[in-house]
């Protein structure tokens, strides 16, 4: 994840000086941003070590939580795919190039702060965009039968 710094040595540094690094987005990796109630609603616990098995069998691929902004917020790691609409931008909006976002050390997988919810398991290892894109469908549904 180094990588996607064009100076990977200065995200290095980060992760040793603060245990998060300012990542740039779009090259190797894009984030999807999704609001702590929608995943909770998608996995159907808030029990952390629950939520982490859900979403490492929903969306077999790397998450990062961030509980200091906007009361918490979940970023599913994807491969950037060019010429690609994302139809669910307004509800979890897929950020991209002219994003960074703040990513852990990959030893961080509790609070305080922003940590992995779902570490990666190798290098390269991201979210399938159908795999996103079917927790965002379903976790909407959920909310909407608890509604009515």
């Amino acid at each position: 994840m180094a990588h996607a710094q064009q100076a990977p040595a200065q995200a290095l540094r980060e992760w040793a000086d603060t245990g998060v690094a300012l990542l740039p987005l779009g090259t190797r990796f894009v984030a999807v941003r999704l609001p702590e109630a929608l995943i909770h609603a998608a996995a159907d616990t808030a029990q952390p070590q629950e939520l982490a098995a859900r979403l490492t069998r929903l969306l077999n691929g790397p998450v990062i939580f961030d509980g200091r902004t906007m009361g918490g917020t979940y970023y599913a790691l994807m491969r950037p795919r060019i010429g690609s609409p994302w139809k669910h931008q307004a509800i979890a909006p897929r950020l991209g190039v002219g994003t960074y976002l703040g990513v852990p050390k990959l030893d961080r997988r509790k609070p305080p702060g922003t940590y992995w919810t779902v570490p990666p398991r190798f290098k390269g290892d991201l979210c399938a965009p159908g795999a996103v894109a079917s927790l965002i469908v379903n976790a909407i549904r959920v909310s909407q039968e608890a509604e009515q």
